[in-house]
């Protein structure tokens, strides 16, 4: 009896230049979360993917939120007693800038060659656009070939992640029912390497603040006041220093309670990996370690948690000279979160240390901007074991289990809400520059990540 997997894989073979076609269409559009200016394209863009996922013969639907739409689209496959499986991903991106380090317009997709033949070049071109398009193109490449997707499948594509997922919680909620799946595939992660695939089963959790320290009731002439007052931009540069000693390690109080030791096995499985610290760092131009002394890298990346400044502005930063002492000054903070820290909890002691350093005559303004938990996935489960075996049919080996430095709230948010693990299974690789200028896709791995998802997709209704 013919595999029916191979007729799908000769599709996306066949269909791949038009893949691409479709992945720079999305593309085009600057579906950017975090700026207000941009809510039509958010919006355009939620229209555009569920108009695709509609022409396959999903049935989607374009949810409004207070925020951004969420799309969902539903196929029953072979019926009932099959299969349920649960595709996250999100049609929205980061800002573009600094728009002048780009090497061409963000949202005008360019094909350019590198070490592994052609990449496509763009905001958003693996994060999450490119990604989410592999399971969209196994659906389409299934549908031709056999009518029918041979597992149920619910897609949920958000239009917040960038911006801290602050409809999602609610949304799913209010939309419990209608999501329910016995497994979730979330395809906004990364590989080991070009040629090893991988399945993340840790993935830190968030906290972000934005954080103003107010001081003089407006700004100041330096040659005047300097000497005289203090400089919120000087005493909040103290106060940001203090959050971490010597070691690395951070200084927020209660901050390591809840972490837990990494397994003396599970610490072996990562050091046999050969990670090479070196080449990591020469890959962004440096050469010296940092973090938590005494720890390796992947500990420090994928199991501890972390502190740090995302941005920090105050008083006048225009050309030329203006001396002021600005009446405020203001930085954002995250921490990423590992297994059993409570966002909650975290955020407070954040809070309380920033209170607690207050100058006198000076006050606090603080906004969050999202807290999610870590997640952590039994690696023995029947999904685990199917989505390896898919991974093991594109690239000839099995996957590696590992963590990731990053954060997702939808999958914290799905296993606290809805009730089921999900599988995190991306095809991106640490040079893909996501959040940077030049973010890029290396279009071998949008073709075999689309051909992974099909195979996944028949493992699941084997599982």
């Amino acid at each position: 009896m013919p595999d029916p997997l191979t007729a799908v894989h000769e599709r996306l073979d066949e269909q791949h230049a038009a893949a691409v076609d479709r992945l720079r269409a999305l593309l085009a559009i600057p579906s950017i979360s975090t700026d207000e200016a941009f809510d039509a394209e958010v919006r355009r863009a939620a229209d555009h993917v569920a108009g695709d996922l509609s022409s396959l013969g999903l049935d989607a639907t374009v949810h409004d939120t207070p925020g951004h739409p969420m799309v969902v689209a539903h196929d029953p496959g072979p019926g009932d007693g099959a299969p349920h499986v649960l595709y996250y991903g999100h049609y929205d991106v980061q800002p573009p800038d600094p728009l002048e380090l780009w090497d061409h317009d963000p949202f005008d997709a360019t094909i350019v060659e590198g070490p592994h033949g052609p990449r496509i070049v763009a905001r958003g071109a693996c994060d999450d656009k490119g990604q989410l398009m592999t399971f969209v193109e196994a659906f389409r490449a299934w549908k031709a070939v056999h009518g029918t997707l041979p597992v149920r499948v619910t897609v949920l594509l958000e239009g917040e992640e960038e911006s801290g997922s602050q409809s999602l919680d609610a949304f799913l909620v209010a939309h419990r029912d209608e999501l329910a799946a016995d497994v979730g595939v979330v395809t906004d992660s990364g590989m080991w390497d070009i040629d090893t695939p991988a399945i993340t089963t840790m993935l830190r959790g968030l906290v972000y603040l934005e954080a103003t320290l107010h001081g003089p009731s407006h700004d100041l002439h330096s040659g005047v006041y300097g000497g005289a007052v203090l400089n919120p931009n000087n005493a909040l540069a103290r106060i940001l220093a203090a959050l971490h000693d010597e070691d690395g390690a951070v200084t927020i109080p209660g901050f390591y309670d809840d972490v837990r030791p990494v397994p003396d096995d599970v610490a072996a499985q990562w050091e046999a990996l050969g990670f090479d610290e070196p080449a990591f760092l020469g890959g962004v131009g440096l050469a010296e370690p940092a973090g938590e002394r005494g720890r390796s890298a992947l500990q420090r990346m994928w199991a501890r948690p972390t502190c740090d400044v995302n941005g920090m502005w105050g008083g006048y930063s225009g050309p030329g000279a203006k001396t002021v002492i600005p009446a405020h000054a203001s930085a954002k903070i995250s921490c990423r979160l590992v297994a059993d820290q409570d966002p909650d909890t975290v955020e407070a002691a954040l809070l309380a240390f920033l209170k607690g350093r207050t100058p006198p005559d000076f006050r606090w303004t603080i906004d969050s901007h999202g807290a999610s938990p870590a997640i952590s996935v039994p690696t023995d489960s029947r999904w685990v074991r199917a989505a390896a075996r898919g991974l093991e049919r594109i690239w000839g080996r099995p996957p590696v289990l590992m963590g990731c430095g990053g954060s997702i709230p939808a999958v914290g948010s799905m296993q606290r809400l809805l009730g089921f693990d999900s599988l995190l299974v991306g095809f991106a690789l640490e040079d893909d520059r996501f959040h940077s200028p030049n973010e890029k896709y290396e279009l071998v791995n949008f073709q075999r990540g689309a051909k992974a998802q099909a195979a996944m997709l028949a493992a699941f209704a084997e599982a």
